[in-house]
């Protein structure tokens, strides 16, 4: 396996029942149709010896938590999205968490907003970051600039393990996101780079 890797995260964002399954306010239209590429990138990211770090949304069932502008749906008793413990909040069909992987809760878009993602992955010596999940514009992008301002060393976004609502909306921020010296590859031409 070589020491390559051992330096990379890979990030895997979001990949929720709400956001890919349900047929709620909070559901990515494109991003059922990655899933199998979702499951093959951690695979591979296992095979390398890549830290696998779990991005989770998990709620107050009363949204004390949420952003204001989605506290709405959390209220007058309504059951609202990806609330701890609830179906929504569990990961999709074909992703686990292994022994070795990591969890992390968040309660914004980036993974690193008043989280302690930065010290833990830096604790554990990795300076490279591979992210896959949903959404591209909100919290795929929140945590690659992020991670951009961390002066983490390189960052990619494998583009079809990614999604959004639409095609035109993802193609944007997968633009703006190389403008800023992220790579973009395919699941295929990062699966090529090797071991």
């Amino acid at each position: 396996m070589g020491d390559r890797w051992k330096h990379t995260a890979l990030l895997v964002v979001d990949m929720q029942k709400d956001f890919i399954d349900g047929d709620g306010p909070m559901l990515v239209k494109g991003g059922k149709a990655m899933v199998p590429n979702v499951i093959e990138a951690v695979q591979m990211a296992r095979q390398r010896g890549i830290l696998v770090v779990w991005v989770v949304r998990e709620h107050d069932p009363l949204g004390r938590d949420v952003e204001l502008f989605r506290r709405h749906l959390y209220s007058s008793g309504k059951k609202g999205p990806t609330v701890k413990g609830q179906i929504g909040a569990e990961l999709v069909d074909g992703l686990v968490i292994e022994e070795g992987d990591y969890k992390l809760v968040k309660t914004r878009f980036s993974a690193f907003f008043a989280t302690h993602l930065d010290s833990y992955l830096k604790s554990n010596g990795v300076d490279s970051l591979v992210v896959i999940g949903v959404q591209t514009p909100n919290c795929i992008r929140q945590t690659v600039f992020d991670g951009v301002a961390l002066d983490y060393k390189s960052i990619t976004v494998i583009v079809d393990a990614t999604a959004a609502a639409t095609a035109d909306v993802h193609a944007a921020n997968i633009f703006d996101m190389k403008n800023i010296g992220v790579a973009t590859p395919t699941l295929q031409e990062w699966s090529e780079l090797g071991a």
